[in-house]
């Protein structure tokens, strides 16, 4: 079963969270100082009928990166292709989109840090010269081609900028961290998003949902759903704050954003280790959970408000933690 907290996409819910993505500038909510720089980048494009400089775009899931590459698209006008660094698995992959591309077009490459080598290199004459070099045959009748292309805009997408190779990186003109969002731009996305799906969403029950949303437009939008489901069923459709607590509470969904999952990591380091330091490999084998998922989908949040501290001997609990537990630490009286 789908975690309702994970920054994923479901396939479920692909549709109606396309639905609720904004479609131009003045729609978007949050990243402020990105959609300047934007604004300004795309007006000077084009006025001199030009591509926008390539854009790379980084931080935790669920932030809004392919929405922000859709809304670019449409301020300039142009078409937008999508892929994936997986799904590119040969370089002839990405050689028939590159072809495909119109003037000005814009190509998002999700989880650009998975492409493969072969991949990549292709890329770097793209991004640079706008030309293609493909290799046609093998062995020494083998010869090399060059296919110029139009000029288009490359907007990579990563959870994981450090592993980006720098030959890569250094070829993006405009590099941009997005960063969780704040619970007053989280309720202006709720309320926007109760219009959108005709839901009544009350002020205090938007900021019921945006507090627990973990700073992320894209699980406010899946409490969204949930919570307009339990106000059909178990109240009179109106999304009020006392309704948003109750769902929250059946979803087990705390006041901070946490789940049983969270609350079960927390307490396997106080329980299992005095609250730490734990290694991550350690807490791994505890949980059952693969280390890289521990790292990237549930330490992130738990870091980000101050409920565990990575130390280089390894995990700890902070005392916010213990409050928030209501468990007193062992070195209390």
């Amino acid at each position: 079963m789908d975690r309702v907290l994970s920054a994923g996409e479901f396939e479920n819910e692909v549709d109606i969270q396309k639905s609720l993505r904004p479609k131009r500038f003045d729609e978007y909510i949050g990243q402020d100082n990105l959609k300047q720089k934007m604004s300004i980048f795309i007006e000077a494009a084009k006025r001199r009928g030009e591509a926008v400089d390539h854009v790379l775009l980084y931080g935790p899931p669920g932030l809004g990166k392919t929405t922000l590459a859709g809304v670019i698209a449409t301020e300039m006008g142009v078409n937008l292709k999508i892929t994936s660094g997986p799904v590119l698995d040969k370089a002839g992959d990405l050689a028939a989109i590159l072809t495909s591309l119109e003037e000005n077009d814009i190509l998002f490459i999700d989880e650009i840090h998975r492409l493969n080598t072969s991949v990549e290199e292709i890329l770097y004459p793209a991004m640079e010269d706008r030309e293609l070099d493909i290799i046609i045959g093998k062995g020494p009748s083998a010869r090399s081609i060059r296919i110029e292309l139009p000029n288009f805009t490359l907007i990579g997408a990563t959870t994981r900028a450090g592993l980006l190779s720098s030959p890569l990186r250094d070829r993006f003109g405009v590099v941009h961290r997005m960063d969780y969002y704040k619970s007053e731009e989280l309720i202006k996305i709720i309320l926007r998003g109760g219009s959108i799906l005709g839901v009544d969403v009350r002020l205090e029950g938007a900021e019921e949902i945006a507090f627990r949303s973990r700073g992320t437009p894209r699980i406010s939008n899946r409490l969204l759903k949930r919570v307009r489901d339990y106000a059909e069923i178990r109240g009179d459709g109106v999304v009020t704050k006392p309704l948003a607590k109750e769902a929250m509470s059946l979803l087990g969904i705390d006041s901070f954003g946490l789940d049983e999952l969270d609350r079960e990591i927390l307490g396997a380091v106080i329980e299992n280790y005095g609250g730490g330091p734990v290694g991550i490999e350690t807490l791994s084998l505890v949980l059952g959970e693969d280390r890289k998922t521990l790292e990237e989908v549930y330490e992130p949040y738990l870091v980000k408000i101050g409920f565990i501290k990575r130390t280089h001997r390894g995990r700890v609990v902070t005392p916010k933690a213990y409050e928030h537990l209501n468990i007193k630490e062992k070195n209390q009286k």
